[in-house]
């Protein structure tokens, strides 16, 4: 895997207070307590840590307002074989930000030996934090028994248990968690155990992931295999319609993302459905994506949002955005692996539509936003205080999926640039990278685009991609997805005329039609208000709109973000 280069020992991340540079977290431990009578969670975490720069005197963590520190302890090894010597440190808790605040402990000299590591143990209770979500058993799908879930991104996690609060940081982990009689936890982990008897749940991550990318989920779930390496979680009462919809497409789809893009490489993709409560459309845990159930009303965005999630494994999970700043890092590219896959299992033209689909969302987001607005930035500034939450938009997405399409098209060959991308996850597997690291690999594995001076090319510099406000600079060519897209321009520009003909209208077989295509038509339409009065009266007879646009949080999913 990539080390740490000069760029990233100065870099910078101002949405975390902690001192993440002085220290390598080489692991951590968290043993935790669910009581779903109080809506808490108590427990202890233990971090092993090494310091990696001179003179440190204290260890600065990420933590919450809403989360209780009760006591900080450590354990240092004893010199020359003598037993291990356990320590009780002093600390104070000082604001941040209004998402977070730090954990400033004191650390004895003894404890700071150059490349020695120690271990702190920090004991705590959860309350009303923004990572930890308790949703009574009538807001569940069942309304039987109670649920809780996690929600880490971006910087949520903090208030879920202390720590670097950076993506920047990554460790393995592992986890103790106890529950009442009846309640299954599942965790981002690639190894899980259960003692019925203690009604205790042992959880593993062997491998490294950043803090935002732990996730707990504990209810009434039950589970079904649809795969050699993958199975479906669930509250019991939508078990079976979720099987059904996925049935063995998982597998396929993680096939020809190996194909594209190497080994798939932690072990288990496991898919759990949560109710309508959860806050975005899906979450890319690894090993355990969380999806909405209310994506269950639709197949296509079910397969979209899977498949985007399973391109997380290589871009966003195994290769991560070092800062939030560049967040493009991971949406754009697994944007760009996630249309990849579905032209290799569904063709272009599908692929083509969904693209045109959400390319258009996003000229509609720039016409709200104005095209100096610096969201638009791939390279997005935020001053201190601001929560990366809120730079989560289209151009995260949209944006960077058309810079590395053209970073594609320079290659002439989109062959060539899976192979690319192969050997960018080979180089640079289990870090996290910036811009530069991606640029400067690319430039390093095509010579010749180098030589030839691209990243400096009129119009079309790098550092206007990443630095330049407003749309993309150019977008991929769409014309193989004509086919599907023609008939709803066609069907608009009928029904947008200011006396639209009912009987031409209805010559146009709707029933055929993918979801994709009936929203990409009513956002067209609703582009052209205020409608002309002649057509509010047209209803066409083989029109049926999915409940799936009825939900709130599914209508802001769809064009938000995955």
């Amino acid at each position: 895997a990539g080390g740490r280069s000069l760029a990233h020992c100065r870099l910078v991340d101002v949405a975390s207070a902690s001192n993440f540079h002085s220290f390598k977290l080489r692991h951590f431990h968290l043993d935790l307590h669910l009581n779903f009578a109080v809506k808490r969670i108590t427990g202890w975490q233990v971090l092993e840590l090494t310091p990696v720069q001179p003179g440190v005197q204290s260890l600065i963590l990420d933590t919450h307002p809403s989360l209780l520190i009760h006591s900080v302890d450590c354990k240092v090894p004893g010199a020359s074989g003598a037993p291990d010597v356990f320590l009780s440190l002093t600390y104070r808790i000082e604001p941040f930000t209004d998402y977070g605040s730090s954990l400033n402990i004191s650390l004895p000299a003894a404890v700071i030996r150059p490349h020695r590591a120690f271990r702190v143990t920090i004991r705590y209770t959860t309350t009303d934090g923004p990572a930890i979500w308790w949703l009574d058993a009538e807001l569940t799908c069942g309304q039987t028994r109670p649920l809780v879930f996690t929600q880490g991104h971006s910087v949520c996690n903090r208030s879920f248990f202390p720590c670097f609060d950076t993506p920047a940081v990554k460790s393995t982990y592992s986890a103790t968690v106890r529950v009442p009689e009846g309640v299954t936890v599942l965790m981002s982990a690639s190894r899980s155990a259960y003692s019925k008897q203690d009604r205790v749940f042992q959880f593993s991550m062997e491998y490294p992931v950043p803090a935002y990318l732990v996730a707990l989920v504990a209810g009434d779930l039950q589970h079904a295999d649809i795969g050699p390496r993958s199975r479906v979680w669930a509250e019991p009462c939508i078990l079976t319609c979720a099987v059904s919809k996925l049935g063995g497409s998982v597998e396929r789809w993680l096939n020809v993302a190996e194909g594209l893009f190497g080994p798939y490489v932690w072990g288990r993709y496991d898919i759990v459905f949560l109710p309508p409560s959860f806050p975005i459309v899906a979450m890319e845990n690894p090993c355990l994506t969380f999806i909405i159930s209310s994506i269950l009303e639709s197949q296509e965005f079910l397969l979209i949002d899977v498949i985007h999630e399973i391109a997380h494994g290589w871009f966003g999970n195994a290769v991560t955005n070092a800062t939030w700043e560049e967040m493009w890092l991971s949406e754009g590219l697994a944007t760009y692996a996630q249309r990849r896959i579905t032209t290799e299992a569904y063709g272009e033209a599908f692929t083509c539509l969904e693209t045109v689909f959400r390319l258009d969302a996003l000229h509609r987001q720039m016409r709200l936003l104005g095209d100096n607005n610096p969201v638009s930035k791939l390279q997005a500034k935020f001053e201190p205080g601001v929560n990366p939450s809120s730079l989560m938009n289209l151009f995260t997405y949209e944006k960077g999926f058309c810079f590395v399409s053209y970073l594609s098209q320079l290659c002439g060959d989109i062959k060539r640039f899976d192979s690319f991308l192969r050997a960018y996850i080979e180089k640079f597997r289990f870090s996290s990278v910036i811009a530069k690291d991606l640029l400067d690999f690319f430039l390093g594995f095509f010579p010749e685009l180098k030589e030839s001076c691209v990243a400096q090319r009129e119009g079309l510099e790098f550092e206007r991609w990443l630095n330049g406000c407003g749309p993309p600079l150019c977008e991929p060519d769409l014309s193989a997805g004509r086919a599907l897209t023609g008939p709803v321009q066609h069907l608009c520009d009928h029904w947008g005329v200011d006396a639209p003909d009912p009987q031409v209208i209805s010559t146009f077989d709707l029933s055929s039609w993918s979801t994709f295509q009936t929203v990409l038509f009513l956002d067209r339409l609703l582009d052209r208000s205020p409608l002309s009065q002649g057509i509010k009266g047209i209803v066409h007879p083989k029109m049926k709109i999915s409940p799936l646009f009825t939900h709130p949080k599914a209508i802001l999913g769809i064009h938000s973000f995955f």
